[in-house]
Order: C-alpha cells, then sequence, then structure tokens
C-alpha cells in the first residue's frame, strides 16, 4: 500500500503543536527536488484577520506579501507538464529504498478558516489528479507528557488493510477535530488509503518549534515509509531545546516537581506490564483533554515562556 504515490500532509494552526507537524514536512520540502504542483485559492478559506497575510522582502529585494493558502508539491518535472515523476536530485540526499524515489508529495498549508468542505473537494480532486494512493497526516498536539521522555507517537488508521499490514490502531477519539481529520474520511470515501501520525508536545513548554517531536515525527514516518531522511542539525537542536526547559525548570520547584509527576505517569505507562491498548487509551485521554487547545482548567499546572 504504501509503493504507490504518497502524499504527506501537515497544516499549521490547532493540528501542529510545537510546529511539529509543519516542521516535519518542511524538512523533507528541504531534502527532495520538488516544487509547487497545486496551490489552493485563499479567498474562500481563509480570514485575513485570523490568518494575516505576511509582507516580506523577495530575492531581489522587493516587498512582496504572501498570502495564507495550502500548497501540493510533487517531483519538480511534473511542474506544468505531463511526465512522470522524476528521480530524485543527485544532491538532495535522501535515500528512499524500493520503488518510492520520486513517489513522495507533499502538502503543506495554514488550516483554513471556512468552507472546509470545499476546501476538502478541492484536495481530494487534486490527490485524484496526481494519482495519490495513501495520505499520511502528521498532527502534534499539546498533552501532558514529560520533555525528558522520548516524544510519545501514536500512529492509527480507520482502513482496515493499512491497520493490519502496519499493524496499527483505530483511534477511539470522538470529539472535535481538525481539517486532518476532515480530508482523512474525504480521502478513505474517495478510495485513497489514510493514516495518521500524531507526537504529543509537552504543553507546559510555550516556546515554539519543538525540534524533539519534529525528529519524533520524523522518526516515525521514516519507520512506516521506509525511507532514510538526513537528520540535518535537528538532533542537536532537539538536545538543546531539552537542556534549555531543564535549566528554567530547575530554578522552578514547582515546575520541576510537575515534571517528575509527568515522568512518573509516563514511566508506568511504557513499563512492562503496560499493554498497548492502555497507551493507546492514554494517548486519547491526552487527545480529548486538549480538544479545545485550553486542557480541562482543573489544577493548572506551572508553565514556562
Amino acid at each position: 500500500m504504501l509503493n504507490g504515490r504518497l502524499l504527506v500532509v501537515a497544516f499549521e494552526g490547532w493540528n501542529d503543536a510545537g510546529e511539529a507537524a509543519t516542521g516535519a514536512v518542511r524538512v523533507l520540502q528541504e531534502q527532495l527536488d520538488v516544487s509547487p504542483l497545486f496551490v489552493i485559492d485563499p479567498e474562500l478559506y481563509y480570514d485575513y484577520q485570523f490568518n494575516r497575510p505576511m509582507l516580506a522582502a523577495d530575492d531581489d529585494g522587493r516587498r512582496r506579501i504572501t498570502w495564507p493558502t495550502a500548497t501540493i508539491s510533487g517531483p519538480a518535472k511534473m511542474a506544468g507538464t505531463d511526465e512522470d515523476p522524476a528521480p530524485l536530485a543527485d544532491d538532495a540526499e535522501l535515500s528512499v529504498s524500493g520503488a518510492n524515489g520520486a513517489n513522495i508529495f507533499l502538502l503543506l498549508g495554514s488550516e483554513p478558516s471556512r468552507s472546509w468542505k470545499a476546501f476538502t473537494a478541492e484536495v481530494i480532486d487534486a490527490a485524484l489528479t496526481y494519482d495519490i494512493s495513501t495520505i499520511i497526516f502528521l498532527g502534534a498536539m499539546l498533552a501532558d507528557v514529560p520533555h525528558t521522555r522520548p516524544i510519545s507517537i501514536f500512529a492509527s488508521s480507520e482502513n482496515d488493510e493499512m491497520r493490519g499490514a502496519l499493524e496499527l490502531e483505530r483511534s477511539s477519539y470522538e470529539g472535535p477535530v481538525g481539517i486532518l481529520s476532515v480530508l482523512a474520511e474525504a480521502a478513505e470515501d474517495a478510495g485513497i488509503s489514510t493514516l495518521s501520525i500524531w507526537a504529543s508536545v509537552p504543553h507546559y513548554v510555550h516556546n515554539a518549534p519543538s525540534p524533539k517531536a519534529v525528529l519524533a515525527l520524523i522518526d516515525k514516518l521514516e519507520e512506516i515509509v521506509d525511507v532514510v531522511i538526513p537528520r540535518g542539525d535537528l538532533v542537536e537542536e532537539a538536545g538543546e531545546w531539552e537542556n534549555g526547559i531543564n535549566v528554567l525548570a530547575g530554578d522552578d520547584e514547582d515546575m520541576a516537581a510537575y515534571i517528575a509527576q509527568l515522568e512518573q505517569a509516563r514511566d508506568t505507562v511504557e513499563s512492562p506490564e503496560a499493554s498497548g491498548e492502555a497507551i493507546a487509551k492514554e494517548f486519547e485521554r491526552y487527545l480529548r483533554k486538549s480538544s479545545d487547545g485550553k486542557g480541562d482548567g482543573r489544577n493548572e499546572p506551572p508553565t514556562l515562556r
């Protein structure tokens, strides 16, 4: 199922705690020889008072406005032509096993503000046009997890064949959703298989990005897709991120005690006695608690800024 054309998807906003999901897709953008294939017209889907256009100088020094949108990128030689996907650039530094060398497409953008059904229809039509066989959704959420432990990753699928092939769980979450869930349902209805990979980011750390979460998503994506992705400076940045939080927490007794509680809870969940089902339920609890982006409002823990 993963030997056809794959579309890796991430959106800024509600689905992207610590900028982890979009950070992982940007790493792929840097390593793959891809060019924009399809750009969604933002006028129908974005509230510019919420997602404001950005003004910045271009390569020629001229100030240009960039509008919030979503873009599908694919092998460079496909852009504007009817050619089949091209091989990776010689200097792309990305080694892809099997037949997937030219089959990775990317969708990166801001979560739309309105007209989600029409937005979804445009994305699915584009995916069918480019003969995408599987869509992989990347997400990240704020959760009750310690920064000192490996980032928790939960992979799931609504597709029976996908779950059987990769030994995945089916998510039992019920509650508010982001655009990823809407796209996933529409993709399955259109005959495109899907899977979702979510990272949990410590909610008490308010500084983004979170390179440790980006790294965890890349590790899982590499494992599932069987692709070798250069980490660049990510490993060092993840270590610096963790050490920086350790320094701040060392000066705050309440925070240190709270992190110790999280560590104990995490170690209990990951003990040999804990089943895979228990870990999945713990992840679902995190997702429900953070479904409104604010937690449950009770016994609010300290935060680091």
